[in-house]
């Protein structure tokens, strides 16, 4: 079996999606069922002209309806055409140099028709995203085989699709895994992490969204149709004969874990259950915009990767494919000049636009998924953030979900101590049966060597062998739903920086209900206390991004998910930044959940963007990183779900307010979800100062302006650090884990800022 996998060495920038297809990194409605306000389409322009009144003829170019959108193909390049409804022109653009146009966000209804200078198309309906098609549609589709092929969607658009088989077809049916993202899931050269699932007996099927690969389409970052697609991906493939019950689940890490909360939003009746790992709660908030400020790093770059990515022939696999005869593959990248320019669109919207950044935020629909879910992720991640467990509390609708919380990167969620219980749920829920993980030991320590550096593991466990199915599921479902991996990296039975955790708690739900709200003030000599404040107190820094590396991180993208990875984390030059540091504690202080940093400042600028971090300083003068959160003080307005230990703020650009002139304004940053252990004898340091230096492919587009940023501390003006702490949970002693090995926690000496903390 060992030497099945073998070739997984070959695949290390693959990993479960974490890549783009040409081995680059990369990272994300209310109901789908609404129309996302996206761009119209590439070269349209709304109109509410009536139509010219000269004679036309029959239309020779193609016009394709679809849910939103009317697609044209076969035009002449440079034409104008327009779209009527209601004897009135509703939009017009100008046909691209592959004869296409796509006309985005049109409301459902008949009686649409697509008219050029001389022509007239037949009058065409645009779907309704709340009508699904009937069963029928999908069970009536060709079969799909094992190999290479295509789904086709109830528009017509042809998604390409990749399948893998743990054995004949008809010695079915399996059990059935569905992956969807705009990677490359289809390529049949990037398949080999889906052998793990046909190891473990699941049927795999890898499908490329709309516009991406060999999928026909546009592609535009989670609109309404792309979404209605994997609805429609997931009931062709159910529909299959080799599918066990007719039923499937959907598995994914980061872009593919993330579409998962889109699909299954929509609610495809053949979808029993989603394992997102490494997702975000909201794209603009958590990943795009965190405190308002630009994330020029991961984000950025994740959307330029997807836009030249999505262009004709942007996957050098779908040029191959074509070369070598496969015509529909060329055919779909016909509507590829029509991709709404996702670069663009973000520097367009500097603040939250309601409608869109609702779209694109699970945390405002996954109350509708009705089906079990698993998730995973981790406080550090470098690609899609932290933020995530800020919707856990949002899953209303599904009848179990179970998540893994932990500190490290990226690729935690597919560590061996979450792909236990991650297997688990998928034997029990997907195929039925009782847990069985043997196969995984022969993975593991290939995977290991790939991803972590490392190949040593325990062994995986049956720990419901001898039970009945019934007797699995009861106890499974019986267990809480939140497990805390503390300490990742730091188990003393391996080496160091091994994703094991040194030791795990578990929580009925998230945010954990035993959490007290702590608070520490702030005052003038660098100390945090439990107060009160006696004198009033004033802290001085300069905001100056520039003294420090933007990101901590030296290497290339997935060196950073190897023990052996190299950290730069710096101390705060001096007059650039603050510390503020508690005693030495007496007991040991458990915090897990989002925090917030509640300042009184007062600035030389009209603005500031502001970065708090929380770390550890041990008795023996090392400081551990454990997290941060950022805030552009002129998008300070809080939400109303802002709450004492989760300031979330709404970003709108009507409530942007510059900082007063000559006096204190309270701003309340809020800390990124975190669980750590501050051990007896530690302290607990906050740090503030210019954004960059505490995230590894975080970079930030912040103001620079030089400004002094005064902090008060004082009665009136009582700055402070809240945080929640958490009883009971028995933390490991004598010594903590190594410096160095806790994963995705920096190490270095502490040195003091300048004002003492």
């Amino acid at each position: 079996m060992r030497s099945r996998f073998l070739n997984l060495l070959a695949a290390a920038a693959l990993i479960a999606g974490c890549s783009g297809s040409d081995g680059s990194a990369s990272t994300s409605s209310a109901s789908t069922q609404q129309s996302v306000p996206a761009q119209i389409a590439t070269n349209a322009v709304p109109t509410t002209t009536p139509p010219t009144t000269i004679p036309h003829v029959k239309a020779t170019f193609v016009v394709q309806p679809g849910t939103d959108q009317i697609a044209v193909l076969g035009a002449s390049p440079g034409d104008t055409l327009a779209v009527n409804h209601d004897a009135s022109e509703v939009v017009k653009g100008t046909v691209d140099q592959q004869g296409s146009l796509v006309f985005r966000n049109l409301e459902p209804g008949d009686g649409y028709t697509v008219t050029s200078a001389t022509e007239i198309s037949d009058p065409v309906s645009v779907a309704d995203p709340a009508v699904n098609p009937p069963a029928e549609f999908y069970a009536g589709q060709p079969k799909l085989a094992e190999g290479f092929g295509y789904i086709t969607t109830r528009d017509g658009t042809t998604l390409s699709a990749n399948v893998l088989l743990p054995g004949p077809a008809d010695q079915g049916p399996y059990p059935t895994v569905v992956e969807y993202s705009g990677y490359q899931p289809s390529d049949p050269d990037s398949a080999q992490l889906a052998q793990i699932y046909t190891t473990m007996g699941f049927a795999y099927v890898g499908v490329n969204m709309r516009g991406s690969g060999c999928s026909g389409g546009s592609y535009n970052f989670f609109e309404t149709v792309q979404n209605l697609d994997g609805y429609d991906a997931i009931e062709t493939v159910a529909a299959q004969p080799w599918v066990l019950d007719h039923q499937v689940g959907m598995v994914g890490i980061s872009y593919p874990g993330i579409a998962q909360l889109f699909v299954a939003a929509t609610q495809p009746p053949s979808l029993n259950s989603i394992t997102p790992l490494s997702v975000i709660d909201d794209t603009f908030r958590g990943t795009l915009y965190p405190g308002g400020i630009l994330n020029t790093g991961f984000a950025s770059t994740f959307a330029q990767e997807r836009f030249d990515e999505a262009k004709p022939f942007g996957q050098a696999w779908t040029k191959a494919r074509a070369d070598a005869g496969d015509t529909v593959c060329a055919d779909n990248q016909k509507l590829r000049l029509q991709n709404p320019d996702l670069v663009q669109e973000i520097q367009d919207n500097p603040y939250y636009p309601q409608a869109l950044g609702d779209s694109l935020a699970p945390i405002t629909f996954v109350d509708t998924i009705k089906v079990p879910v698993f998730l995973a992720g981790a406080w550090q991640d470098e690609q899609t953030g932290g933020h995530f467990p800020a919707m856990l509390d949002q899953f209303t609708s599904s009848p179990h979900l179970y998540v893994t919380l932990m500190n490290g990167l990226h690729t935690e969620s597919i560590s061996p101590p979450v792909s236990a219980r991650y297997f688990e749920f998928l034997q029990l829920y997907v195929a039925k049966k009782v847990p069985a993980l043997a196969p995984l030991n022969a993975i593991a320590p290939v995977i290991g060597k790939v991803i972590w550096g490392v190949e040593t593991f325990p062994p995986y466990e049956d720990r419901f062998a001898g039970d009945t199915y019934d007797q699995a599921l009861t106890a499974f479902e019986a267990e809480p739903s939140v497990r805390i991996d503390f300490e990742q990296g730091g188990n003393p039975a391996y080496s160091p920086g091994t994703p094991e955790p040194n030791f795990v708690a578990e929580f009925p739900s998230w945010p954990i209900p035993s959490a007290t709200a702590t608070t520490w003030l702030l005052d003038g000599s660098g100390a945090l206390t439990n107060g009160p404040l006696t004198q009033r107190g004033e802290s001085k820094y300069i905001a100056d991004p520039s003294v420090l590396p933007p990101t901590f991180y030296t290497g290339g993208r997935g060196d950073i998910w190897n023990v052996a990875a190299q950290f730069d984390w710096r101390p705060i030059p001096d007059e650039t930044g603050l510390g503020f540091v508690t005693a030495p504690l007496t007991d040991d202080v458990v915090v897990a959940g989002s925090g917030s940093v509640d300042l009184w400042i007062e600035s030389t600028s009209a603005d500031t963007d502001l970065e708090a971090t929380i770390s550890e300083v041990r008795p023996d003068g090392q400081e551990i990183y454990v997290q941060s959160g950022w805030l552009r003080a002129s998008e300070r307005a809080l939400a109303d779900s802002a709450t004492a230990l989760r300031p979330a703020h709404t970003f709108l650009e009507a409530e942007a307010a510059s900082l007063p002139v000559g006096e204190f304004a309270e701003v309340r940053v809020e800390l990124f979800p975190f669980a750590h252990p501050f051990r007896a004898g530690s302290r607990l340091r906050l740090t503030i100062d210019a954004p960059g230096n505490s995230r590894a492919e975080w970079t930030f587009g912040t103001i620079d302006q030089g400004e002094t940023v005064t902090i008060a501390s004082d009665a009136d003006h009582p700055s402070k650090l809240v945080l929640p702490v958490v009883t009971g949970v028995d933390v490991p002693q004598p010594a903590p884990p190594a410096c160095g090995s806790l994963r995705g926690q920096p190490c270095r000496t502490w040195v003091k800022a300048s004002n003492g903390g």
